[in-house]
């Protein structure tokens, strides 16, 4: 079975998130980038996440609850109420769960974040 890999959406997308989660060994990749636009819609983050088969983190909670009732088949939807998180119990959540979750449990599915909050 396959990691999960993560990005990091526009809204998410904190540099000192990435450099810890990527200090960890994971594979996560965020906005902007060399296939992502920092002006990017949601929907170009959601669909290319899934191009580039990656599960895709945000707290934009009511687009991405309509994206992913569009695009049934994308990678993997994280989402988090942004009011409600540290740095570093973000980092603590989301290293946990991408230790805890293999790709192919991602596949059509929009989770919670709080599920591997410690």
């Amino acid at each position: 079975m396959s990691k999960t890999r993560l990005h990091l959406d526009a809204d998410a997308s904190n540099k000192a998130l990435h450099t810890a989660l990527v200090n960890f060994g994971h594979d996560v990749t965020r906005t902007p980038n060399d296939w992502m636009a920092l002006d990017a819609s949601d929907e170009a983050q959601l669909l290319g996440a899934t191009a580039q088969e990656r599960c895709i983190f945000t707290f934009n909670i009511r687009d991405f609850l309509i994206l992913s009732q569009r695009y049934p088949n994308h990678c993997g939807i994280v989402l988090a109420a942004q009011n409600s998180w540290s740095l570093s119990t973000l980092i603590a959540a989301l290293d946990c769960m991408v230790r805890e979750t293999q790709a192919a449990d991602w596949i059509g599915q929009v989770r919670w974040l709080n599920q591997w909050k410690r």
